[in-house]
């Protein structure tokens, strides 16, 4: 018997272990559409509150506001991905976010779960061409009859609309 024997079955035993890892996302609402971010980003979750306006921002940065000594950026991610009029009620929220350092806010109509799936309930995003980049998405999730629609949020918000976050942190 060679070594040889031994390492496929190995490396299919670590394959296997590969993809049963599950992942954690916050899922939240925007219009009728389900999100998810990876919850290991997110701070906290904040009843909405008023902001500050910003002079000459674009209408989805909604302001600024002071958590706890800290000025914290706020998107309206209803306006940013244009899911229908930005209502605000009992359910709109703050999700606070912490990337590279960085706080951010973003503004969803409500928070739903928090969801865990199986590599095996992400797919891929579809390939849409020059109609829509997929960029700043992981896939979409599947668990029980739901489609989730899985943000790398660290790209959205690094990307060049947002250009919320840099390599460095000041």
């Amino acid at each position: 018997m060679s070594t040889s024997d031994f390492a496929s079955p190995v490396a299919d035993h670590e394959q296997n272990v590969v993809s049963q890892i599950e992942q954690e996302f916050l899922a939240f609402r925007l219009g009728k559409e389900e999100y998810g971010i990876h919850i290991l980003q997110t701070q906290e979750i904040r009843n909405f509150e008023t902001l500050t306006r910003i002079a000459n921002a674009p209408e989805y940065l909604k302001g600024v506001m002071n958590l706890r000594g800290v000025i914290v950026p706020v998107i309206d991610m209803r306006l940013r991905f244009a899911t229908g009029n930005a209502n605000f009620d009992e359910s709109t929220v703050v999700i606070v976010l912490n990337i590279k350092g960085h706080v951010i806010g973003m503004i969803v109509d409500s928070v739903s779960d928090v969801v865990t799936l199986p590599a095996s309930a992400i797919k891929p995003p579809p390939e849409l061409g020059t109609v829509f980049s997929s960029d700043y998405l992981i896939g979409l999730g599947d668990i029980d009859q739901r489609m989730i629609i899985l943000l790398d949020i660290e790209k959205l918000m690094s990307g060049p609309e947002l250009g919320l976050i840099t390599d460095e942190k000041k």
